[in-house]
């Protein structure tokens, strides 16, 4: 087993610092290299939404990434104490997207490349992703996983 926690401010170029390390955690595993590039773009897509939504920008919101390595996989966590998501349903909408510049497909993308994924939200208190992804087996779910 093992641990990683990051904090850092809602900068964009922190959202690379955030898929590296996922990437190297995941990487001390039996994970493919096509898993692990999906779960660098769960990753992305949970810290862009905090930067983008979670702090509208503001680079002095603090966010938070905690992985946690172990025989059966990777657990992820963001977190962010910015704003809160009114309707997590409809957030999790494809195409869905209270920014007219945005495509809405983050949370899809997160749902469809880990093999769990959760969300929490509290309106002016922040948001908590929570996403899983187990090692597989030639496509199949290791039996620890099962």
């Amino acid at each position: 087993m093992n641990r990683v926690q990051l904090r850092f401010l809602s900068v964009a170029d922190n959202v690379g610092l955030a898929r590296v390390t996922a990437a190297a955690l995941a990487g001390q595993a039996n994970f493919s290299l096509n898993d692990i590039e999906e779960i660098k773009v769960a990753v992305s897509e949970a810290v862009s939404n905090a930067v983008i939504h979670a702090y509208r920008g503001r680079p002095d919101g603090w966010i938070q990434v905690d992985l946690e390595l172990d025989s059966t996989g990777i657990t992820i966590d963001v977190e962010d104490w910015g704003v809160g998501i009114k309707d997590i349903e409809q957030a999790r909408e494809p195409a869905y997207s209270e920014d007219p510049e945005r495509m809405g497909l983050g949370f899809v993308f997160m749902e469809s490349f880990m093999h769990g994924f959760d969300v929490e939200s509290t309106l002016g208190k922040g948001t908590r992703v929570h996403m899983r992804r187990f090692v597989t087996l030639s496509g199949e779910l290791s039996r620890d996983a099962q």
